[in-house]
């Protein structure tokens, strides 16, 4: 194998790393370290690409992984902010908009339904959380495969941190600085600054008067 050929791989197997630890391009992209200049060119063609084909707006710096499933039709736009970071495997279909500094990890589940998912600026939404803005109608007269499915909506504030397996079901509106613990399914609002965990979740406490890191 050449010099050639090896840089080629190694930047391959760069490309991976970035796409499950995109925080990683951000980093890497600010220090402006001279062997790794060409990640904003290739981060340029894969938005490019994208935007291509499908409804979607994208902010400066942020980074989008390859092989993240983005769909957009023309009246389910997906609009992400500056600074945001979409990772490998996770699927968003609109219609969403993201704020400024959204991270989406591996694995995350955004559907927008009819009505869509509005998220603030500087959320975390850990792997495998799932955001549906969708409902299957339950009348015990016909099939589920024949139920009406209705759509209110998923509106999450500024500063949220949604844990990992988290679940947020359709018509939940939860405030800015709030927490949502790992597996929780949450169902009902959330007010500003609580921590909720649980199935169905449940108010375990308050940011502003928690202790410690934990």
């Amino acid at each position: 194998m050449d010099d050639e050929q090896l840089q080629e791989r190694l930047r391959a197997r760069h490309q991976r790393r970035l796409a499950y630890m995109p925080w990683l391009y951000h980093s890497q992209r600010v220090r402006r370290d001279v062997h790794l200049a060409w990640i904003v060119d290739w981060q340029r063609e894969v938005q490019a690409e994208l935007q291509a084909h499908e409804n979607v707006t994208i902010g400066a710096d942020s980074f989008v992984a390859p092989d993240a499933q983005i769909f957009a039709e023309p009246n389910r736009p997906v609009i992400i902010g500056a600074r945001c970071s979409v990772a490998a495997t996770a699927y968003l279909h609109g219609p969403i908009t993201l704020g400024d500094d959204v991270s989406i990890n591996p694995g995350a589940h955004l559907e927008g339904g009819r009505a869509g998912i509005v998220i603030g600026s500087k959320v975390r939404i850990a792997a495998g959380a799932k955001l549906f803005a969708f409902e299957h109608g339950l009348a015990a007269g016909a099939p589920i495969v024949d139920q009406r499915t209705t759509s209110a909506g998923i509106r999450i504030g500024d500063d949220v941190w949604l844990g990992a397996n988290a679940g947020i079901t359709d018509g939940v509106t939860i405030g800015s600085h709030a927490v949502v613990g790992m597996g929780a399914v949450v169902v009902d609002d959330v007010p500003a600054w609580v921590i909720v965990g649980g199935v169905p979740a449940r108010v375990l406490g308050d940011r502003r008067t928690r202790k410690g890191t934990r």
